[in-house]
C-alpha cells in the first residue's frame, strides 16, 4: 500500500488490547504497539505497518483501516 494512502494509525476503533489481549483483535498491533503509537519513530512505524500489510494479506483479507 502507497504510504500516501495509509491513516495515521491503523486503528480501527475496536481495540481489544485494553480487554487484555496481547495482540489487538481490529488492527493486529501488539499492545505496546498500540501505547506507545504516538511516539515511534516513522521507520519503526514503517516496520509496524509493512508486518501488518503482509498479516492481513497472508489471510486473505483487505486490512481492516481500508475497509473504513
Amino acid at each position: 500500500m502507497n504510504i500516501k494512502q495509509r491513516p495515521d494509525t491503523p486503528c480501527i476503533a475496536i481495540c481489544s488490547t485494553g480487554l487484555g489481549d496481547d495482540v489487538c483483535r481490529g488492527c493486529g498491533r501488539t499492545f505496546l504497539e498500540v501505547a506507545n503509537w504516538v511516539s515511534l519513530s516513522e521507520a519503526e512505524k514503517e516496520a509496524v505497518w509493512t508486518r501488518l500489510e503482509a498479516h492481513w494479506a497472508a489471510q486473505g483479507l483487505t486490512p481492516p483501516w481500508q475497509l473504513r
